[in-house]
């Protein structure tokens, strides 16, 4: 007779890296009552030695697999926390998922290469059960369309997987966020993770953002960079929308406004517009970047955050995974989350009422854990597709 599957989550604030992982490690294993895990996934914010909080948790669950990433804020059972100081762990002992990870570094200059590389690294592990491949790549460097280009070359059409993560996060300040992998705390990299068993996933995508003004066009761009909107100046489009006193500090032009695009194909009627956070500005060129590649011609909306859209698409994302759970418990949950939509769209009670209506519609007692991203990795009609400013759930059942 199988054992099934054992998960728990644990969280700590403490300002100690050591200290902090150890504390959530000791509560996740009590939570799924285990000794030791098969496998472990981590969340963390940047005020942490990262790789003393690595080591620690390392040593606490027995040195099982790691994966994971730095984050805006970490997501929890009740807890949504930005502060700089935070880390949530989760553990899972199963006979019904498995776990293989790795990771790569090079994101910047060669994402192509680097998708290539995993491919490389996962193709020898895919099985006829694999069921997901978990990915987190530094928020700041990473060209997704290039990436997941090599991550689709080198693998075989018949073992390409659901895509499902994010882009590693720090505090607006834009300067380094750090993908786990066992030992390992890296920065301009990869992590990621394929999992395989007999568990099945239900994933839901939803964004709470609306388009202000009428349609824009880009018109000079080249691969991820846009130099000229209308013909104008990136930087100067931006200040129509933002007040000078604003604009001086980039993390209060980017947290409210995106660029929205309108919606591929396959995303049939769920969205009209897919979402670009814009993590780098050239003051030189007055061009800006963002993580997927543009072309001359393409439309585009200013969008700002809304907040009864933001609500409204959670508990609507609720109803769909309590849809189709049909009444069987989640084994466990796992939420990647845009830090735009976190302390700089809602009041801390609010978005904690709000996280407290979605866990108890899905279920109160599964582990939960996720993080605030930087741009967030999931399928939309079983496309593997990236999106900002969204929110992307995941429930193993």
């Amino acid at each position: 007779m199988g054992k099934g599957t054992r998960a728990g989550v644990g969280t700590s604030r403490h300002r100690s890296a050591s200290i902090a992982g150890r504390q959530a490690v000791t509560q996740a294993l009590e939570q799924a009552g285990i000794d030791k895990p098969d496998f472990v996934l981590v969340f963390a914010t940047v005020g942490y030695n990262q790789q003393m909080l690595i080591d620690s948790i390392r040593e606490a669950t027995g040195r099982a697999p790691l994966c994971g990433c730095s984050g805006e804020g970490v997501v929890g059972p009740s807890l949504a926390d930005e502060s700089n100081f935070v880390v949530g762990v989760m553990v899972v002992q199963s006979d019904e998922v498995q776990m293989v990870c790795g990771h790569s570094q090079g994101v910047k200059a060669a994402a192509h290469a680097v998708g290539k590389s995993v491919a490389a690294e996962i193709a020898p592990h895919v099985r006829d059960d694999s069921c997901a491949l978990l990915m987190f790549s530094d928020g700041l460097t990473c060209n997704y369309d290039r990436l997941m280009a090599g991550l689709n070359e080198g693998l075989p059409a018949a073992q390409r997987l659901p895509v499902l993560g994010g882009l590693a996060g720090e505090n607006f300040r834009m300067l380094q966020t750090y993908q786990y992998c066992n030992d390992s705390v890296i920065s301009d990299g990869v992590s990621w993770a394929l999992l395989s068993g007999s568990l099945r996933l239900i994933t839901v995508v939803n964004h709470g953002s609306v388009p202000i003004g009428s349609e824009r066009t880009i018109t000079r761009c080249a691969g991820n960079v846009i130099y000229e909107i209308d013909g104008k100046p990136t930087l100067d489009v931006f200040k129509e929308y933002v007040s000078e006193v604003d604009f001086a500090d980039w993390g209060k032009v980017i947290v409210p406004l995106a660029l929205g695009f309108p919606a591929p194909l396959h995303f049939g009627s769920e969205m009209q517009l897919i979402l670009r956070f814009v993590p780098g500005k050239d003051d030189a060129t007055r061009s800006v970047s963002i993580p997927t590649e543009v072309t001359e011609g393409q439309l585009v909306w200013m969008t700002r955050r809304d907040a009864e859209e933001v609500r409204n698409g959670l508990l609507h994302a609720r109803d769909v995974i309590v849809s189709q759970l049909a009444g069987q418990p989640p084994k466990f949950v796992l939420q990647f989350d845009c830090g735009g939509r976190g302390k700089m769209l809602l009041h801390e009670d609010q978005k904690l009422a709000l996280l407290s209506e979605l866990q108890q519609g899905v279920g109160t007692t599964a582990p939960w854990l996720g993080f605030y991203t930087y741009g967030e990795f999931g399928p939309v009609n079983q496309v593997n597709s990236f999106h900002n400013y969204t929110v992307v759930l995941v429930v193993f059942y």
